[in-house]
């Protein structure tokens, strides 16, 4: 059905440049080679072996000759029992507020083994949002590795990415390399990144037939895929300063257009592939590249899949950049660029990006998650799939820990019983305040029952065959809403308190101890 034109984005914005642009220093941020165990020196910039930020995983060097550093070696995550929908995260030191691009990169060289001679596919996730799934089949049947980009905001001092196996296939996960890069405040600010991420689709820079387009010619070190098409390639003979332009692509893009032969419309097949339903931003840029045309002498319109995008825009040689910040999209989309009623040129086009825009996944509360993290600290054993947030997304919840529902996202239960756990029960459970269950029982934690009293919803406490020693708190019988309380079969001494005694709604257990006075009947 059609709709109204004003449904199909937020805003569409033209900017022109100002001042000029001087490439100094690479883009900050983290160049991460995964399974590599020693720092590395690639082009002039400084890859890190990936230790210091994840615990989980197998580091493989690849026997396949002739590949570059960053591929040569992996981290691969064994997948025991075939244990499905679990993630294997990267934690990364970030600066809170700041906006990054995140890039992945994966190359198989059949590091799975003889019996795997296809890439596994998996998914891949942002702190607690799916990110897309990681399909690399078709591009390591040429030879060739393959990345994925996103743009996410920092909500907290760390990032965490994650890959995370699924039912798609039953082979181990792997990763090459992961690329973590500032970018500037002004970059891609017409997306609500409180809400919202970019996954890149396409980034191309028109006509142009060479190698990627990247740092140092783009100071993110975005790439900038060639580009094609059936049409006519032209030089620039002005290039245009892009230090005011919207988004700031390198100036390297505008050195080669496509464009007609005469005064008629061109049409582009881009991005070069069907695209499922969703929700686009998409990017254009233009610059004319001639210098014996009047002033306002090339105008164009254009239009997506028939549907008009931008009127009557200007192109000179100072360059234009016109943006869709929502624009829905499926299957293979057609841009068409015609001469404006009053255009003595040609159309023209130098590059364009487009990314499928995400809505966030949410992070579990922070409170939670350090609570969290301090149990698994007090764990000798932990589950081996307590990484990344603990509740998002829903598929990759940790073991045992329940979570509610709605847009505040609190732990609401732990069931970790029979799971042959070692360690203490850290004081910081008590900060799960959400909590209404905890079962514990029948594993080998020691130490001593930690005070409760904070847990105001708790109504089940299975703590039995346990270890624990020490006396039971006090603090338990001024918990109202408790109705189990399992304590049997440990090594609790002193006395029960009186406060759970015969108190009516609770139920106590606490044979198999060794107390001063004999358990309540």
């Amino acid at each position: 059905m059609p709709f109204p034109f004003l449904l199909f984005f937020s805003s569409i914005f033209l900017s022109f440049p100002s001042l000029s642009f001087s490439q100094q220093t690479p883009p900050k941020g983290y160049l991460i080679n995964c399974g590599a165990t020693r720092r590395s020196v690639i082009d002039g910039r400084v890859w890190l072996p990936d230790g210091n930020f994840i615990s989980a995983g197998t580091s493989k060097s690849l026997t396949v000759p002739g590949l570059v550093p960053t591929l040569s070696t992996v981290r691969s995550f064994p997948l025991e029992n075939k244990n499905l929908l679990r993630k294997f995260c990267y934690v990364v030191r970030v600066y809170r507020g700041a906006r990054y691009l995140i890039r992945t990169t994966y190359y198989y060289g059949g590091v799975n083994g003889l019996d795997f001679d296809l890439p596994p596919v998996f998914d891949q996730i942002v702190d607690g949002t799916f990110w897309s799934v990681v399909n690399t089949t078709e591009d390591y049947g040429k030879g060739l590795s393959s990345y994925y980009e996103g743009v996410f905001e920092a909500k907290g001092n760390t990032m965490i990415v994650c890959v995370a196996s699924n039912t798609y296939t039953v082979s181990d996960p792997f990763i090459s390399s992961l690329e973590m890069l500032i970018l500037g405040d002004s970059i891609y600010n017409t997306t609500k990144f409180d809400s919202h991420a970019l996954h890149l689709v396409a980034r191309h820079s028109f006509g142009h037939n060479g190698s990627i387009i990247r740092y140092p010619d783009d100071q993110f070190d975005r790439y900038w895929q060639p580009y094609e098409e059936n049409v006519s390639v032209t030089a620039s003979k002005k290039i245009p300063a892009v230090s005011g332009f919207w988004n700031i692509p390198p100036s390297k893009v505008f050195e080669i257009a496509l464009s007609t032969a005469q005064l008629e419309s061109m049409e582009l097949r881009w991005p070069p592939f069907s695209l499922p339903n969703s929700t686009y931003y998409i990017a254009l840029y233009f610059a004319d590249n001639s210098d014996s045309m009047s002033s306002n002498s090339r105008v164009i319109d254009m239009h997506i899949n028939d549907v008009r995008y931008y009127s009557n825009l200007v192109l000179s040689s100072e360059g234009a950049a016109v943006f869709a910040t929502r624009w829905p999209l499926g299957g293979l989309t057609k841009i068409t660029l015609s001469p404006a009623a009053n255009s003595n040129g040609i159309p023209l086009i130098n590059a364009g990006e487009i990314f499928d825009v995400l809505r966030l996944g949410g992070r579990t509360h922070t409170r939670d998650v350090i609570a969290l993290e301090e149990l698994k600290n007090s764990l000798r054993n932990p589950p081996l799939d307590w990484n990344g947030d603990p509740c998002l997304p829903r598929d990759y919840t940790w073991t045992g820990v329940k979570c509610s529902e709605g847009e505040r996202t609190r732990v609401i239960s732990l069931n970790l019983t029979g799971m042959g756990l070692l360690g203490s029960l850290s004081p910081s459970i008590a900060n799960l305040t959400a909590l209404n269950g905890i079962w514990l029982s029948n594993n080998s934690l020691s130490g001593v029952i930690p005070d409760l009293s904070s847990l105001k919803l708790l109504e089940i406490l299975h703590l039995q065959d346990n270890q624990l020693t020490g006396e039971i708190p006090s603090s338990l019988g001024e918990m109202k809403s408790l109705r189990e309380l399992f304590l049997q079969n440990n090594n609790l001494t002193g006395r029960i308190p009186d406060s759970l005694i015969g108190r009516p709604g609770l139920e106590v257990r606490t044979s198999g101890n060794q107390f001063l006075s004999p358990p309540p009947s």
